[in-house]
């Protein structure tokens, strides 16, 4: 039992500071993002594709539903977690379905995700509602989607475009990728990295 009060605190905490770092690097990048160089006008920010739902990319700023789910959810997650926790101290409910009840804990948290974006600054990006300076930056990567790619055929906007990548330093988990619908919009892209010192994979 004192285990188990260890394991789920340690968790409650680590739910807790997640959440919050979250939420603030959200209202960090809402705030950023009004100085983009990329995208600026409708016809660029329609050409960014988000996964899964394959949505055209949004403005990010507070008023925007988006940011508004990241906000309320988070605090939705944090009564749900100190219920949880308490029941766990407090009760035997659960009986012996640790594993099942740290899974719970896992899809609470994860729940609480921006749906993603890409922004280009003169300092940085935002990547997924989160600020990333350019030498966090390892390089990025692009493939064309075409017949056989893994992405071909799960929406008609996204076949013939771009998946476009990148690749951090210092971290294990990687961020989630977009897809650029047109060459155009990607050579554009590509080009404003490239003068901040991004390069692309084959050449990084």
């Amino acid at each position: 039992m004192i285990l188990t009060t260890i394991v789920f605190t340690l968790l409650f905490i680590i739910g807790i500071y997640y959440l919050l770092r979250n939420l603030l690097n959200l209202k960090m990048a809402a705030d950023a993002s009004k100085d983009a160089l990329y995208p600026v006008n409708e016809i660029e920010f329609a050409g960014i594709l988000i996964p899964t739902e394959w949505k055209s990319m949004e403005p990010l700023t507070k008023n925007t539903k988006s940011y508004r789910y990241v906000k309320w959810g988070t605090i939705a997650a944090l009564i749900l977690l100190t219920v949880l926790l308490i029941l766990v101290l407090t009760t035997d409910w659960f009986g012996s379905s640790y594993f099942s009840l740290a899974y719970l804990f896992f899809v609470i948290i994860n729940s609480v995700r921006h749906r993603g974006n890409l922004f280009i600054l003169s300092k940085g990006i935002i990547l997924n509602g989160k600020m990333v300076s350019y030498n966090r930056i390892k390089h990025y990567e692009t493939e064309q989607i075409v017949r056989w790619h893994n992405l071909y055929g799960l929406d008609a906007k996204v076949n013939n475009a771009y998946k476009l990548s990148f690749r951090l330093k210092r971290t294990i988990f990687q961020p989630q990728f977009i897809v650029v619908e047109n060459a155009v919009q990607l050579e554009r892209i590509c080009a404003l990295l490239h003068q901040r010192g991004v390069g692309c994979k084959q050449d990084a």
